[in-house]
């Protein structure tokens, strides 16, 4: 009979996964920029999943939850990649913000490709700020900075986009 059940319940998250997959694919690839990235944390973001589901063998999981789990995912792997950079990171806070005195809308897929090339801890505050709507406080608790750390860092990212993604449409004119 155990069996029985526990048949019951792989099935029914095999049909959470094939139901939440692509949205959990396509949230990670639009933010990372790479398809291998998202295919890791994908993967990585369904062992949370099926840990949980172990754990706790009644337990409700659904597309939200496994997206908010991808997003902690991503922060992670931001947060890792960033790392490396933290030094300069630390050099570019005792340095003036620069105001951005562009205020355009940009074309999605340029806009993608300049995030692409951008410092990791760029790419990540200027994705959860401004694509997955997080205030800034929600974005500073998410990278480990102050609000102040974090309103500074933003304006620094959006001048590294706008630098990049002007940059980018010369080359393409």
């Amino acid at each position: 009979m155990r069996g029985v059940v526990q048949t019951l319940q792989q099935d029914e998250f095999l049909e959470l996964y094939d139901r939440a997959l692509p949205h959990v694919y396509g949230y990670l690839a639009r933010r990372c920029g790479s398809a291998a990235t998202a295919e890791d944390l994908t993967a990585d973001t369904f062992m949370v999943a099926v840990t949980a589901w172990r754990r706790e063998p009644g337990r409700q999981l659904d597309v939200g939850w496994l997206i908010g789990t991808a997003r902690h995912k991503l922060i992670d792997h931001w947060r890792r990649n960033g790392r490396q950079h933290d030094a300069l990171a630390e050099l570019w806070d005792e340095m003036p913000a620069p105001i951005d005195p562009h205020d355009q809308p940009v074309e999605v897929e340029a806009a993608q490709t300049t995030l692409a090339v951008l410092a990791p801890i760029h790419r990540a505050v200027l994705t959860l700020r401004y694509c997955d709507g997080l205030p800034v406080g929600d974005v500073a608790a998410a990278v480990g900075r102050t609000v102040h750390a974090t309103e500074a860092l933003l304006t620094r990212a959006k001048a590294a986009f706008r630098s990049n993604y002007d940059a980018q449409r010369r080359e393409e004119a």
